[in-house]
């Protein structure tokens, strides 16, 4: 099944190019015989490296000289290519990586490997009994990152019979690989243990720049602190100058996402992995390779992965008291945003008041203005009336007003009454329209707002269950499915079946 797998996966594999380089370090009895060699190597020389053919035959020893130890790598350091860890991407031609993983016994299931997120971990032994091996798979890649994808990947084998580890070992620039090879290369005498190599990329993997990080990302809290709820644990020039609403809430967001970069959870069963991987190893080591130096480097190894175990709790408890801290702040910014909102709400009504009671003066002033209208107007209608020719109020020479101005008065000022009271009446019908129409509009408004409380009333008391909550028992009724909340990434299945 490994087999078929192995070669079907590499078969889909895209292939780009990398540097490529090799490193030999063998220990013998004789530490004259010791040799370290590390030069690129071309792919003409690739099936000579892994055969031990020519430039890479095993030197002739002499009797009594016994090979100790030794590590053997193919070796992609500083790898630069866009896709060097796209899944289904490999950055060997296919016949040299097949090659290179059945001559070295290699894992064959690090070719699906390449589509695992975050850092891994695995170790196993192969399946011959005959020269038994220790495999492991040590990676870590990322999403890409200005269009280059990130990280490092470890395949090692580890012969119980000959005490050789062979590998292939390839990282970015940003993995830090280099110097971990040149810290391998300064541990030559160290070489024999095949969780060497591993520990070291976890040592440059877990430096003190995670440390750092995770202080600068509390100092940056302290000063949103500050700016936010006034809190007085930072120099009076490390404040913010001015308050602005967006740019706080970005910077919480970026220094959440600081706390947050490598996360001690996974690297914690690395850790765990790592232990057991030492004790396989531990458990099938022969008695002639368990010397004191081996056992003292063993106990080394060991006492260092605790070390950074006890790190890592640190961090881990360091990096939830400042996701607690920023939740805080969050929703402190969340209430003083609320509280602009609903001040500027009130505001806007504060305007929208003025506005009506100017309205309401203007729509005074217009009724004042058609109620002079009404009165005086069917006197001055009457008065254009009356002095038209039709009509011939003839005026005493002894006097200067006619004797039928009472005619005028007679008729103008029942008219005036007539129209006055006419538009009186009309004003009362208009104001019971509009009275009734008020007071549909708030019924309207009270029945909605019924019905939203109703909604909200009916979501809170209905189950929620989420991923995760156990709820996945066959026998449980079938939920009620809705669309998901548009702020919750995760479908949630609304059921009427109550807990007891």
């Amino acid at each position: 099944m490994d087999d078929y797998l192995f070669d079907s996966n590499v078969d889909s594999c895209k292939v780009v190019y990398e540097k490529t380089h090799y490193l030999e370090i063998f220990n013998y009895s004789d530490k004259s015989f010791n040799s370290y060699e590390e030069h690129p190597l071309t792919p003409e020389d690739f099936d000579n490296f892994l055969q031990r053919r020519g430039a890479f035959e095993p030197p002739k020893l002499r009797d009594g000289v016994q090979l100790l130890d030794g590590i053997r790598l193919v070796i992609q350091r500083n790898a630069n290519d866009n896709d060097t860890f796209t899944p289904n991407y490999i950055s060997l031609p296919r016949d040299h990586y097949r090659s290179m993983v059945r001559k070295m016994r290699l894992p064959f299931r690090a070719i699906e490997s390449g589509s695992f997120v975050g850092p891994i971990f695995w170790c196993e032994y192969d399946q011959d009994e005959d020269d038994r091996h220790l495999q492991i798979i040590f990676r870590k890649s990322d999403v890409r990152k200005k269009g280059k994808t990130r990280g490092f990947e470890t395949m090692l084998s580890y012969s119980f019979k000959t005490g050789i580890t062979t590998g292939f070992v390839k990282g970015t620039e940003s993995s830090d690989l280099a110097e971990s090879i040149r810290h391998l290369t300064s541990c030559h005498k160290e070489i024999g243990h095949p969780m060497l190599l591993p520990i070291i990329i976890l040592s440059h993997d877990q430096s003190s720049s995670v440390d750092i990080r995770q202080r600068d990302a509390r100092d940056w809290l302290r000063r949103l602190e500050n700016a936010i709820t006034l809190r007085t644990e930072i120099d009076q020039k490390d404040e913010y100058k001015d308050f602005d609403v967006d740019g706080i809430n970005r910077d919480l967001v970026e220094c959440h996402s600081q706390v947050l970069w490598k996360r001690p959870q996974a690297y914690l069963q690395i850790i765990a992995d790592m232990k057991a991987a030492m004790e396989k190893f531990d458990k099938l080591l022969s008695p002639e390779r368990r010397t004191k130096a081996s056992t003292a480097l063993h106990s080394s190894l060991g006492s260092r992965l605790e070390f950074y175990r006890v790190k890592l709790n640190g961090q881990e408890h360091y990096i939830h008291t400042t996701l607690e801290r920023l939740q805080i702040q969050r929703a402190a910014l969340y209430n003083i945003i609320n509280q602009k909102e609903s001040r500027l709400g009130l505001e806007m009504a504060a305007q929208q008041r003025r506005l009506a009671h100017a309205s309401k003066r203007d729509g005074t002033a217009m009724k004042t203005l058609s109620l002079l209208g009404a009165i005086f107007l069917p006197g001055t209608f009457l008065s254009s009336v009356f002095s038209m020719t039709f009509f011939d109020f003839k005026v005493d020479p002894n006097s200067e007003v006619s004797r039928e101005l009472w005619i005028y008065f007679i008729i103008t000022i029942p008219l005036t009454l007539g129209i006055v009271g006419t538009w009186w009446l009309l004003e009362r019908r208009r104001e019971k329209v509009y009275a009734i129409e008020d007071n549909a509009i708030e019924l309207g408004i009270e029945q909605m707002e019924g019905e939203i409380m109703a909604i909200m009333r009916k979501k809170t008391m209905s189950k929620v269950g989420t991923w995760g909550t156990g709820n996945n028992s066959s026998n449980a009724p079938k939920a009620h499915h809705h669309l998901p909340h548009p702020h919750n990434p995760f479908h949630h299945h609304h059921s009427t079946e109550k807990y007891e």
